[in-house]
């Protein structure tokens, strides 16, 4: 009931009532979540406020075993670190409501997915296993049913014609890429895209120096004639 009435929120009365009643399940069902609240003495009969809620550190996440059920996990997402380093990891035992989040949110902010051709740079999570935002892409583009809609790892020459063209042809482009490849596109080409959506997913992963958020934008909104990143 509670996971079907997450998709229902209709006004911030309705957001901070879930958040609650999230917050009660975890500490319910999710052992580790539970003993953290507890030594910080914090319970669900003293918290009636979301911003009073204790959020589990990231720590947590790559050295124990994060879940509120029994069920199977269906599937395990891990961040993407640094070499050597031990990641954080997300264990789904229902992809279905995986699927309807990330599904709905888009379709709430964007529209359907099926007027969309997307193009997806993302060479650094391409290269490993266990990221959920080459989960999230593919659906995506399976979701556009169009056959132009696809992955691209490091041949930005091909990106660049693709881009160029189906945007002049007045269809609607949603460009998602990782940081340092977007800017690696546009030092390679310069663009004036009318009818294309860039939206950056964050993360140099060591390939650039980091850079903050309006400086990066800055640079992309240029590169690629947009009014705007998103």
């Amino acid at each position: 009931m509670l996971q079907q009435q997450i998709f229902d929120i209709s006004s911030e009365n309705d957001f901070n009532t879930r958040c609650l009643q999230v917050f009660k399940h975890q500490y319910r069902h999710n052992q580790v979540y539970r003993r953290f609240c507890e030594l910080l003495n914090k319970s669900p009969e003293e918290i009636d406020q979301v911003s009073e809620i204790p959020f589990l550190p990231i720590e947590f996440f790559k050295k124990e075993r994060i879940i509120a059920n029994s069920d199977p996990v269906e599937i395990t997402f891990t961040s993407s670190g640094t070499t050597g380093s031990n990641t954080s990891k997300h264990h789904v035992t229902d992809l279905g409501i995986y699927e309807q989040s990330f599904t709905e949110t888009f379709k709430l902010f964007y529209g359907d997915p099926s007027d969309y051709i997307f193009l997806a740079l993302l060479p650094s999570y391409l290269e490993r296993t266990g990221s959920s935002l080459i989960y999230m892409a593919d659906a995506l583009i399976k979701a556009s049913a169009n056959p132009e809609s696809g992955f691209f790892l490091n041949d930005l020459d091909s990106l660049s014609e693709k881009l160029i063209k189906l945007d002049s042809s007045g269809k609607k482009v949603f460009l998602i890429g990782v940081s340092f490849a977007l800017l690696d596109l546009v030092e390679k080409k310069q663009f004036r895209l009318k009818n294309t959506i860039v939206m950056e997913t964050g993360g140099m992963k060591g390939r650039r120096k980091e850079m903050i958020r309006e400086e990066l934008h800055k640079e992309l909104t240029e590169g690629f004639g947009v009014s705007k990143i998103h």
